[in-house]
């Protein structure tokens, strides 16, 4: 073996235990699953380039997370911030209004639970922190300029400490305690409570999934209605519309979804940024169902509160679905 190819194995069996914390971390950063795991490449092949020059003054850990870090905001220099609809500035919508596509928007995108649950469960391992992934704290991210950005993440989700947060970043204390103030201010505007969420997993989560499932496979637009909170918000990127409360939700879907009765939808439960998800099929002029959209719900005590539809079909198999729903 030479000594390049043990330098190979050296890096990869020590750096891979930490892949999947580190594509959460990107994602953060990114607010995309494509562009995170872009980073994570990067950060890998800059990690093995210099692993040699590696003096262990930091854990290998540490040492990793900086690299990210740097390179997501190398990245963020020529990207801009990626948006839900509700994001865009815009009051919410009428649901009788033609919907609007912006594919030239950069969509905020969901991030599969299976990527990044972490079966070791380690304590010191914050990726499968629910809240530091959820897709409303993501949202709030993109708020940020990337510099807060990755303040924010190192002090308040991966806890580090502001000297070794200046020591990555490459500035001062005092710079990361006001970029941090900055961003927590900023981060508390943008950011909804989800204290009055349900346990994820939890009798009354399941149950309120069925309900859900049943009402859009029975196409009954009253149990949908039925489904959400007074102030829910619907919105289903790359359509750049937003909707709120349940009689505006049933609203919409009664009048563009391409349903025509119970069957015609079939839903697949999956998991989303540490929140239930389900990918929905829709059954096409010879009777087959196809991917169609992905949901991603905020459930609470009172009903379903937030759903995100994403139109892209790509991500089924991102998430383990396949192109059919199971029989």
């Amino acid at each position: 073996m030479t000594a390049a190819q043990s330098l190979d194995g050296d890096f990869l069996a020590l750096a891979d235990p930490y892949r999947r914390e580190l594509l959460a971390h990107c994602y953060r950063m990114m607010g995309s699953l494509h562009d995170a795991e872009d980073q994570m490449q990067e950060t890998f092949i800059r990690a093995w380039r210099g692993y040699d020059g590696y003096q262990q003054q930091a854990s290998l850990r540490t040492w990793l997370y900086k690299i990210a870090t740097n390179t997501c905001l190398t990245a963020l220099q020529s990207k801009s911030k990626r948006p839900l609809p509700s994001g865009l500035g815009a009051p919410d919508s009428d649901p009788t209004a033609d919907l609007v596509e912006r594919h030239e928007v950069p969509w905020l995108g969901p991030l599969p639970n299976r990527l990044i649950d972490d079966d070791a469960n380690d304590p010191a391992t914050v990726v499968t922190s629910r809240e530091s992934v959820r897709l409303a704290f993501i949202a709030a991210l993109q708020h940020l300029p990337a510099r807060q950005r990755a303040v924010l993440v190192l002090r308040d989700v991966l806890q580090w400490k502001a000297s070794e947060v200046a020591a990555a970043l490459g500035t001062t204390t005092t710079a990361v305690n006001s970029l941090l103030q900055r961003a927590r201010a900023q981060l508390e505007l943008a950011t909804p409570t989800a204290d009055s969420l349900v346990e994820p997993e939890s009798p009354e989560e399941r149950e309120l999934l069925d309900r859900y499932v049943a009402a859009f496979e029975d196409y009954d637009i009253d149990a949908i209605v039925e489904l959400f909170t007074k102030d829910a918000v619907w919105e289903m990127p790359p359509f750049d519309g937003w909707y709120r409360g349940g009689a505006s939700i049933g609203t919409l879907i009664s009048g563009n979804c391409p349903a025509k009765g119970p069957g015609d939808m079939r839903l697949v439960p999956t998991a989303a940024n540490g929140q239930p998800a389900l990918g929905l099929y829709m059954r096409g002029e010879d009777g087959v169902h196809r991917p169609f959209q992905l949901h991603v719900l905020d459930v609470t005590a009172d009903g379903v509160s937030h759903v995100v539809c994403f139109f892209d079909v790509d991500l089924f198999e991102k998430f383990g679905l396949s192109e059919t729903p199971p029989a």
